[in-house]
């Protein structure tokens, strides 16, 4: 499973849908190998079909053809899920970002989830957060060694 790091801190995440996706040749063993990156990706629904950009699919070493790794690839979903998705997009601040890709019964899967950007101040609150939890953790830790819990 190769995982989109930066998504859940740049994003926050309301839904996620498994897609199958295009592929050609060799893209299959390069991503085997974990040769994929999400910098800058995203999806998009252009005339009824779903497509993943910006999506970079390192060549498999054995390739001598002309091969383009950010080209776009179509994604696979039920035409009721397409529709539902056009209309969820049409709000204002909303996207669809790769989570993460994964194999299911040898099918290349990703996982699309719907999105909205994070502000700054969103971002350091979380790690704020984060911190006083480990504190506490840690604190609660100490205490329990102490008294001999």
């Amino acid at each position: 499973m190769i995982v989109n790091k930066k998504a859940t801190y740049q994003y926050e995440i309301f839904e996620r849908w498994e897609a199958g996706i295009v592929l050609k040749g060799t893209e299959v063993k390069s991503i085997r190998e974990g040769r994929v990156s999400f910098i800058d990706s995203f999806v998009q629904i252009r005339g009824g079909e779903v497509f993943l950009y910006n999506l970079h699919i390192a060549p498999y070493s054995a390739t001598s053809f002309d091969y383009n790794p950010k080209r776009e690839r179509k994604l696979l979903l039920h035409k009721s899920q397409i529709r539902r998705l056009a209309g969820i997009l049409t709000q204002r601040g909303l996207t669809l970002i790769p989570l993460c890709i994964y194999f299911k019964k040898n099918k290349v899967k990703v996982e699309i989830g719907l999105a909205k950007g994070k502000k700054l101040y969103d971002k350091r609150e979380k790690i704020k957060r984060r911190i006083v939890e480990r504190e506490s953790r840690r604190i609660l830790k100490y205490r329990n060694l102490k008294n001999g819990l």
